[in-house]
Parts: C-alpha cells; structure tokens; sequence
C-alpha cells in the first residue's frame, strides 16, 4: 500500500506540474494535438492542479494504509485510474486521436486501477 501511494503521488505530482507550466506540450505528448487559447490553457492548468492535489494526497497518507483516511484515498484514486482509463481509451478508439503516449497511458492507469483494487481487497489500503 505504501509502495503505491508513493509511486502514484510521484507519478500524479509530476504530471500535475507539467500540466502547470506546459499544458500545450502535454496534450501533443498525451494525445497528438496542440492546443491553445485561454479556456483550453486554463482547463489543463486546472488538470494540473488536480493532479498535484492528488499526489500531495498519496504522499501524506503513504503511511495511514489500513486507516479508514487510506482506504478511502485508496479508493478514490481506484476511481480516478478507472476513468483515466476510460477518458483515454474513448481518445484513442472513439475518436481517433494518436501520441506517443496515449496507450501507454491508458496501460498505466489500468495497472494502477488493478493495484488499487488489490489492496483494497487485501485489506492493506
């Protein structure tokens, strides 16, 4: 349970301050387009933010596994990954678009929801 928060506050904390300072440069690396103007700026920045609110979360319950508190972030983040998952295969498949990293990302995230599943049934999140 440790282990996955650390990797997923790492993980979430990182991309949230690349979607901070450079939201054109991850939708190109993430799903193939630029984007610009400022809703679409300021939509990803947003993201970003979620995702460094995410990985601040992960990283101060590494230690709280079984508490209540940790299941429930676990639990959430299980949410979070399966969406991802969704969000980014409905990119790929239903409309078309293409990166580098789009199905790697989409992997990623299922892997991580497996994880997430895992210890919520192990009962160490």
């Amino acid at each position: 349970m440790k282990a996955l928060l650390v990797f997923t506050a790492a993980l979430e904390a990182a991309t949230g301050l690349a979607l901070i300072f450079s939201p054109p440069l991850i939708a190109r690396l993430l799903l193939g387009v630029w984007f610009d103007g400022a809703a679409a700026l300021t939509v990803g920045r947003l993201a970003g933010a979620a995702l460094l609110s995410l990985g601040l979360a992960c990283w101060l319950a590494r230690g709280d596994g079984a508490s209540p508190a940790g299941r429930g972030l676990v639990a959430a983040m299980l949410l979070y990954n399966v969406g991802a998952v969704a969000v980014l295969a409905y990119a790929g498949a239903g409309l078309g678009l293409f990166s580098v990293l789009l199905w790697p990302a989409a992997v990623l995230h299922a892997a991580l929801a497996v994880w997430c599943g895992a210890c919520l049934r192990r009962g160490t999140a």
